[in-house]
């Protein structure tokens, strides 16, 4: 029987409490940074800015600002990986499903996938750089030297 450093049990109560918790992350962090955003040019909020295709684009300084807010949104989320998800192998897999289910909550919330370029630009940019943050941040935590000898050392 070979011992591991970690055990690995499939846990689905875990697994799937962890995706809610990061959709959780996700989404308040997101009107966060939209309402500081929004506070900044004095616009009205609104649900269109989360799920609307239309609010991200280059052609006008709130769609900009909110591309801004998605990209903060994205370092927070890759913080949110490195506190709670604490496994580098699993930022890639966490990330994809955030995104996958907002891209699903979209979809629902326009009655069609997204058709806008700038959208998906905008999510894929954010998907690379929570994943690739969030596995550098856990992969430095996993790292980390573990001390082996702590004890007082004995003069034989």
């Amino acid at each position: 029987m070979a011992s591991h450093f970690r055990s690995y049990i499939w846990d689905p109560v875990l697994i799937v409490s962890q995706i809610v918790l990061m959709q959780c992350i996700y989404y308040s962090f997101l009107g966060l940074w939209l309402a500081g955003v929004d506070s900044l040019v004095h616009t009205n909020r609104s649900l269109d800015q989360i799920f609307s295709y239309g609010h991200l684009g280059f052609s006008s300084i709130q769609g900009r600002l909110s591309m801004m807010a998605f990209i903060l949104n994205s370092l927070t989320c890759a913080l949110g990986l490195w506190f709670f998800i604490r496994r580098g192998k699993q930022c890639l897999d966490f990330t994809v499903t955030v995104h996958f289910f907002h891209m699903i909550g979209c979809w629902i919330y326009n009655a069609h996938l997204p058709a806008a370029l700038s959208w998906w630009l905008v999510n894929i940019a954010c998907m690379a750089l929570m994943a690739v943050l969030g596995e550098y941040l856990c992969m430095r935590t996993e790292l980390r030297a573990i001390p082996v000898n702590t004890g007082p050392k004995s003069n034989l």
